[in-house]
């Protein structure tokens, strides 16, 4: 049971980098830094969009962004902290018989 947490907990962490590699480059290109029409940035964006939309569309949809901030990230990264809390301090004690 340890063994399949820590994995949640490291897939957790990932996620956050890709969550973050997904916000600083669309900074990048809508500051015109990289140009989406290389074909290298092109497949890295698809990919980051592609494993991180799923879980943002539903936040989007809740709350829409406000004035071109898009706060999406941002709760999807409270969201996953919380996750982590949870597991560590809830149910990663049950796992070793505390």
């Amino acid at each position: 049971m340890r063994a399949l947490l820590d994995v949640v907990l490291i897939v957790l962490e990932m996620y956050q980098y890709v969550v973050l590699a997904m916000v600083v480059m669309s900074w990048l290109i809508n500051f015109g830094v990289i140009n989406i029409h290389n074909d290298i940035v092109r497949s890295i964006w698809n990919a980051v969009n592609a494993l991180t939309e799923p879980l943002m569309r539903p936040i989007r949809r809740i709350i829409p962004p406000m004035g071109g901030l898009d706060l999406a990230p941002l709760i999807l990264l409270l969201l996953i902290y919380f996750v982590q809390h949870l597991v560590v301090y809830n149910i990663y004690p049950m796992a070793l018989g505390y």
